[in-house]
């Protein structure tokens, strides 16, 4: 679930930006006592994500307004399908408007992507996940979005796990030395249980942070036939994540080596945004 608190955040923002203090187009062409009737629908085959939170833009813009959803976030919906709809002051449904759309679209095509993917992973029992590449403020929103689609969220942020990259264990050392002192501060130092997972460019540096103590191993940009030999190296001793580059063509392939997780970046720093529409007219 959203919490309420992040979603009034973002939507209050948001709002500022667009509306500031009123739409002028509305006011001057609009009578106040307009009323309308608001229909948002899927122009193409999607996943519903964002809601709550086109909800709360038009709710924040005009209590009285009266939004009711066809379907839950999650559902996939085809085309021409009817998502959601608003009731009320038409001075108020236009000034939402952009604002809610430009929310529901980019959390649908988010959970639109991460299906895809899940598809293309077929019947491997592999993850999904994004990566940090969010958008600064909206990343639980698009975490959200990659859940509403059937993905599994990677870390947060910087805060609740252990991901020793390459810039790290360089300037640690090594990998054994940053693996290490992450085992052993872990708990101690830092309030965390978190599992101490590496990234990885190279079979030698895998074979490295898992006889340092790694739980996980991020493999990253490798080419194929260096992927599957680092596979082959960790299968069984370490959990195994795929990152960095991939392409959706790319995940038939990656899941059928065994990997546990696949993240990916496109998901969410340069996701399409999905096709839905606000139809408004009288009423």
């Amino acid at each position: 679930m959203l919490e309420a608190d992040i979603v009034r955040r973002a939507v209050r923002a948001a709002l500022e930006e667009d509306l500031g203090p009123g739409d002028i187009t509305s006011r001057l062409v609009l009578d106040p006592q307009t009323t309308a009737r608001g229909i948002v629908v899927a122009r193409e085959p999607i996943t519903i994500a964002g809601l709550p939170v086109a909800k709360e833009v038009f709710l924040q813009v005009d209590s009285t307004l009266l939004f009711e959803t066809g379907c839950e976030d999650g559902d996939q919906r085809a085309a021409g399908a009817r998502v959601a709809t608003v009731r009320g002051s038409a001075r108020s449904i236009l000034s939402a408007e952009r604002t809610a759309l430009n929310f529901l679209q980019r959390m649908s095509g988010i959970a639109t992507a991460t299906r895809r993917a899940l598809a293309l992973a077929g019947a491997a029992r592999v993850q999904i996940s994004e990566t940090r590449k969010t958008v600064p403020g909206l990343r639980a929103l698009d975490r959200y979005s990659v859940r509403a689609g059937g993905g599994t969220n990677h870390r947060a942020g910087l805060f609740d796990a252990i991901l020793i990259k390459d810039n790290h264990w360089r300037l640690a050392g090594g990998v054994s030395a940053a693996v290490g002192r992450a085992r052993l501060g872990r708990g101690r130092d830092e309030p965390t249980e978190s599992s101490v997972e590496v990234e990885a460019t190279t079979v030698e540096e895998v074979e490295e942070a898992i006889q340092a103590g790694a739980d996980a191993v991020l493999l990253d940009n490798m080419d194929r036939p260096t992927l599957q030999r680092a596979v082959s190296a960790g299968r069984g001793r370490a959990f195994l994540e795929v990152s960095g580059g991939v392409r959706m063509e790319d995940i038939p392939f990656l899941a059928s080596l065994g990997v546990d997780r696949i993240s990916l970046g496109s998901l969410t720093h340069s996701v399409r945004a999905a096709d839905l529409a606000l139809e408004v007219e009288p009423g």
